[in-house]
């Protein structure tokens, strides 16, 4: 199938991982010896460096520089959360067409796969033939048709280290730790919390997801329960947890009016208001039940760390790479259009695949975790969750214990 000749543009949209500039450097080293590709930019802040005609010559990169910048976290091409409208839509095909662009790839999540079909849309309904590829990007691993995400693993990895040091230091006062952790509609991070569990003791004790509805008096009784038993308990809750009525929990302990941005996505976390009022309700309800006088109790929030923090998942970064390239490849093979995504072939051994998938079976849709992933009580995650996640993560460093049947007698 004969294939336009013409320049290609890479860009990166939303908020940033610790892997996405290796889909974007895929990309480019799918591309950069094909004779169809007279020139490959990137465009700086997303669409926005699309309309502002703000590119930076990527083929003109050596190869070094490109890997280094592929092992680098956040993207080196700068990011933006701009939703485009119409009027945008045919100034970009316009510029297209100036430029001689007939590539073009989005790194992102649902907003940006929703932009690139909009896009493709107006490009075909102005009659400018364009290759439009969205290459799979979000920590919240909330796209269809994807088994997982790149971004996903790296994330989930830091949130399982992150919560293996909070419970290790937990016990070593007891009392109550509780952590925020992202995902608005699906809980695929939170529940990243349990992949380093190393004993049936080892927090986090309860989880709460999305995808289940949140009650404040049943949770309380939860974390109580776990008290009883342990003299402590570490909980790890996602920013999305909601009401039976759908309203989110922030939005019902809070009186402040939440932002929301150019996608009318509610801002739920990066304040430390909802671990703060959750921390507060059990520290009343336990402190009246008698369970302690005066509770030990602490509140974080993970936010933008979990994104794009330096300890990149060894399988995420490889699938990212080569995501980028099969993007290329269909480009180059003759696709018009799609998403590239990961599909997973098997558990043990941990094998994936890449394919090729409609844009409009991916853009503007919410993948949730599933129901076998989910415990039937809706507090914690099943084994067949940490089947499927362990894998991602790449090994994890080992904890000691000492044998504290070796004790000195007293004298």
């Amino acid at each position: 199938m004969t294939v336009p000749k013409g320049n290609a543009v890479v860009f990166t949209q939303g908020g940033p991982t610790a892997v996405i500039n290796a889909s974007w450097v895929g990309v480019v080293l799918g591309l950069k010896d094909a004779p169809e590709i007279t020139g490959i930019y990137g465009s700086l802040h997303g669409i926005d460096g699309i309309l502002n005609e703000d590119f930076v010559d990527l083929r003109a990169q050596d190869e070094k520089t490109l890997m280094a910048v592929s092992k680098t976290p956040a993207t080196a091409l700068l990011s933006t959360r701009h939703k485009p409208d119409a009027e945008d839509n045919r100034k970009m095909v316009a510029l297209f067409q100036k430029y001689n662009i007939r590539y073009v790839f989005g790194a992102g999540g649902n907003d940006t796969s929703e932009s690139l079909d909009i896009m493709n849309d107006s490009a075909k309904a102005g009659g400018y033939e364009l290759r439009l590829f969205h290459v799979a990007k979000t920590v919240d691993n909330d796209l269809m048709e994807n088994d997982h995400t790149p971004g996903y693993a790296s994330a989930a990895r830091y949130v399982a280290n992150a919560f293996r040091g909070a419970d290790m230091d937990n016990r070593c006062f007891g009392g109550l730790y509780l952590c925020v952790c992202m995902g608005r509609h699906a809980g695929f991070l939170t529940a990243a919390s349990a992949l380093g569990r190393t004993t049936p003791e080892s927090g986090p004790h309860l989880i709460y997801l999305p995808e289940r509805s949140f009650d404040i008096d049943r949770f309380c009784m939860d974390v109580e329960g776990v008290y009883k038993k342990y003299g402590r308990c570490v909980i790890s809750v996602s920013e999305g947890i909601e009401d039976a009525d759908g309203v989110p929990i922030l939005q019902r302990l809070s009186s402040d009016k939440l932002e929301a941005d150019s996608h009318g996505n509610v801002q739920l976390s990066g304040t430390g208001a909802l671990a703060d009022a959750l921390v507060d309700k059990l520290k009343t309800h336990l402190e009246e039940r008698g369970m302690v006088e005066k509770l030990r109790a602490r509140g974080d929030t993970l936010g933008y760390i979990q994104r794009s923090f330096p300890d990149q998942s060894p399988v995420d970064y490889e699938e990212t790479l080569g995501l980028g390239r099969f993007a290329a490849a269909c480009a180059l093979g003759g696709e018009p259009e799609g998403s590239a995504a990961i599909r997973r072939i098997s558990d043990s051994p941990y094998r994936s695949e890449y394919k090729l998938v409609p844009l409009k079976s991916v853009a503007g849709k919410t993948r949730h975790l599933p129901d076998d992933h989910i415990h039937p009580a809706g507090n914690d995650v099943t084994e067949a969750f940490i089947r499927w996640g362990r894998p991602l993560l790449g090994e994890l460093s080992l904890f000691g214990e000492l044998d504290m049947n070796k004790r000195v007698a007293k004298k």
